[in-house]
């Protein structure tokens, strides 16, 4: 378009002008010596003047011609070209070949229609093969959700090991699962442990009932009530303690956490548990940590761990024992040591005794449920922390981590 619009203003300018008397004897010229062109020159009756094409419809500005309208050497061509009305009411048309134009544009709209085509066939295609993976993940957690429902509680969603979004949802997922297990197990070891260990205690009510109705004594009558009043007593305690025991185990986060000075916790076993000591005949040494010791946690559950320790203490170790509370800042947080000059604890036992109503044969005649111990490491275990039972040469020593910060478990 470009080479016609140059040969336009070429001519008019060699002719010096735009009428057909002075255009004429140019385009004549140009007919001859310039065959790749093709030139029309008309007069204001639309009398065709000279040039190499067939009369044409004056119409100005660009035109494509769907044949050459040529008066030598009849061809059909297409010719785009370019009108233009003179000041004397001629016409001037010139134009090219428009072959390699025309097969551009043909060429051009077929790349359109098979690209179009391979964009289709590649989309459905794509999405065919998407929404087959799609769906053969979305059948894969529903096999599994189903397996689950009928009662699998362990099985897991499978990871594809690519980092997607759907090893990310089977992760979360699959979390979630982890955490209801523990729950679900949760519940059922608390009603094992209830059904279990509620039996004992049942049954001598039972029987100081029994023996309460058979006796007309009043006095005896008194006595076996006064028995299963004890032995009601000692049935709610267990069931209150396995019940504690249990929320502690199943919980992910620590209740009413703060930073608390560990003086301050010391200060309460201190006045809790000092005359305590003194009546059984014990000596209770509470090693005052500087003020600016802290630890991160529940006051509540951390004052019932170590009155647990000191109680086990106290009721399983004789007269003259020197019972010890202390903490030192170790290199992964706060040690907190309860330690005694008892008898101590057998290396063999020293993990059993955190069991669940597990009492050692030395302990048989102390009162207690035999949950003291498992209460103490659930709280310690909810801390993120660790417990370690040592010998203290004599007696025992439990050592108490809690970390600092407390670690996050999901």
């Amino acid at each position: 378009m470009l080479t016609v619009a140059n040969e336009r203003d070429e001519t008019f300018s060699e002719a010096h002008g735009q009428n057909t008397t002075l255009l004429r004897p140019v385009v004549s010229e140009l007919v001859k010596h310039e065959p790749g062109f093709y030139y029309l020159l008309q007069d204001a009756e639309e009398h065709v003047a000279t040039g190499n094409m067939f009369h044409l419809r004056a119409v100005a500005g660009w035109r494509w011609l769907s044949w050459t309208h040529r008066t030598v050497r009849p061809d059909r061509h297409p010719v785009i070209g370019y009108g233009t009305i003179l000041s004397d009411g001629g016409y001037f048309f010139v134009g090219i070949d428009a072959t390699p134009l025309q097969s551009l544009r043909r060429d051009l709209w077929l790349s359109l229609a098979w690209s179009s085509v391979a964009f289709l066939l590649i989309g459905l295609g794509g999405g065919f093969i998407l929404s087959r993976l799609v769906l053969g993940k979305i059948e894969s957690v529903s096999l599994t959700a189903r397996e689950i429902m009928r009662g699998d509680i362990s099985r897991r969603l499978v990871l594809n090991g690519t980092g997607d979004e759907f090893d990310h949802l089977s992760g979360s997922l699959n979390a979630m699962l982890d955490r209801n297990e523990v729950l679900i197990a949760s519940v059922r070891q608390v009603s094992d442990d209830i059904a279990h260990d509620m039996r004992r205690p049942l049954a001598r009510l039972g029987q100081h009932l029994d023996e309460a109705t058979d006796t007309p004594q009043p006095d005896s009558r008194n006595v076996a009530l006064e028995r299963a009043k004890d032995d009601l007593h000692d049935a709610l305690e267990i069931f209150s303690s396995l019940l504690r025991l249990a929320q502690i185990e199943a919980g992910d986060r620590i209740p009413d956490s703060q930073t608390l000075p560990v003086v301050e916790l010391f200060e309460t076993i201190n006045a809790s548990y000092l005359a305590v000591a003194e009546d059984h005949a014990q000596t209770l040494v509470v090693a005052m940590p500087p003020p600016d010791m802290v630890i991160e946690g529940s006051r509540v559950l951390l004052v019932q761990m170590l009155s647990n320790l000191i109680e086990n203490a106290i009721n399983h170790c004789s007269s003259g024992t020197k019972i010890t509370l202390s903490a030192n800042q170790g290199q992964g947080g706060t040690v907190l040591v309860v330690s005694d000059t008892g008898p101590g604890i057998l290396a063999a036992d020293r993990e059993r005794v955190f069991e669940k109503m597990v009492r050692l044969d030395a302990s048989r005649t102390v009162p207690g449920t035999g949950l003291g111990l498992s209460m103490v490491r659930a709280i310690v275990r909810l801390h993120g922390g660790n417990i370690r039972l040592g010998d203290n040469n004599p007696g025992l020593r439990c050592d108490i981590m809690i970390p600092v910060p407390i670690p996050y478990r999901p």
